[in-house]
């Protein structure tokens, strides 16, 4: 199951990238969750990820930890691919 994260980075740990992102793919992975890609955007969030996961409640744990470790706070969004996007069309019909 794919999902985008649109994540805030704590002003706390806005310095300390190295050991935030260590934190946060150690993690993930221990979730069985694969962070895809990373962009570090400007505007309302600090960063967009696209990551793999096994279940929505793994998503939720990481959202839930992330948040917990003072790391900032994250919106996750489930992400469909276009052929299950025509698939769902076709079934809403």
């Amino acid at each position: 199951m794919k999902f985008v994260l649109l994540g805030s980075i704590s002003k706390e740990w806005a310095a300390k990238h190295t050991r935030r992102t260590a934190l946060a793919r150690a993690k993930a992975k221990k979730l069985g969750i694969r962070i895809e890609s990373v962009y570090y955007t400007q505007g309302e969030y600090d960063f967009v990820d696209v990551a793999e996961a096994p279940s929505a409640e793994a998503m939720l744990a990481f959202s839930i930890w992330y948040a917990n470790k003072g790391l900032g706070r994250m919106r996750t969004m489930p992400a469909y691919g276009e052929k299950s996007f025509v698939a769902a069309t076709a079934k809403a019909k």
